[in-house]
């Protein structure tokens, strides 16, 4: 432990080398999160609607996705993709694309939890009052759903964010990347992982906090 020095972490090099990783792993996870709610409650919505033809593919997609681990999702979309289309995307880009049809998997089992958590009072309710069954989920369904399961989505959202680190495995710059480059320019770099750790440590407790508050006034609300 004596051995290790963090000096060389000055704001020069955290600006030029874990700022953009920091920006990018963000955005991948706010860009997944979104996606990934907005199709994961398409699938939820699918599998909930009773009719097989819109139940099974639903159904084999999130189940597909879930058994497979995201890393190898992510080798095989960046190495796949190029090759079938004939089009490079780019790590980046072929990041964003893969977390957010893994996300919408997961984000689709949390969302149907969150739809028949609703007592089905409210929606034989909403039809009562002549509304449609688009409405009904938009206005009563819905929202309630997202209230209930909102700690839940969450906390994804905090395991999203430390799944971003697996963009590593395809050169993609995120924030594991940009404290990796500033240790090994600087020949520091068992400093540079115990110093991205850290970083996680801060950033995860941080926000584990906040779903917790979150949760309480939840339940307060119930």
């Amino acid at each position: 432990m004596s051995n290790l020095d963090f000096s060389f972490f000055t704001w020069e090099v955290i600006r030029r080398y874990v700022l953009n990783g920091l920006a990018f792993s963000v955005l991948l996870t706010v860009i997944a999160t979104v996606g990934g709610v907005a199709i994961g409650t398409l699938l939820a919505l699918m599998r909930l609607s009773g009719r097989r033809w819109l139940d099974w593919p639903a159904a084999f997609y999130v189940n597909t996705m879930r058994a497979i681990p995201l890393v190898m999702i992510l080798l095989w979309f960046f190495l796949l993709a190029p090759r079938i289309t004939g089009l490079y995307i780019g790590a980046e880009r072929s990041a964003v694309i893969t977390f957010v049809a893994f996300e919408a998997a997961l984000f689709a089992e949390i969302m149907r939890a969150g739809i028949q958590s609703v007592p089905a009072g409210q929606a034989h309710a909403g039809f009562a009052l002549g509304m449609s069954y688009a409405q009904n989920m938009r206005l009563v369904v819905l929202p309630q759903a997202f209230r209930n399961m909102l700690p839940v989505l969450l906390t994804q959202v905090i395991a999203l964010f430390q799944d971003t680190t697996l963009v590593y495995a395809i050169g993609a710059y995120d924030l594991l990347k940009g404290f990796e480059g500033a240790g090994r320019n600087y020949g520091r770099t068992p400093e540079a992982y115990l110093a991205v750790a850290l970083v996680y440590l801060a950033i995860c407790s941080s926000l584990s906090y906040l779903v917790k508050r979150v949760h309480q006034k939840v339940a307060i609300i119930r």
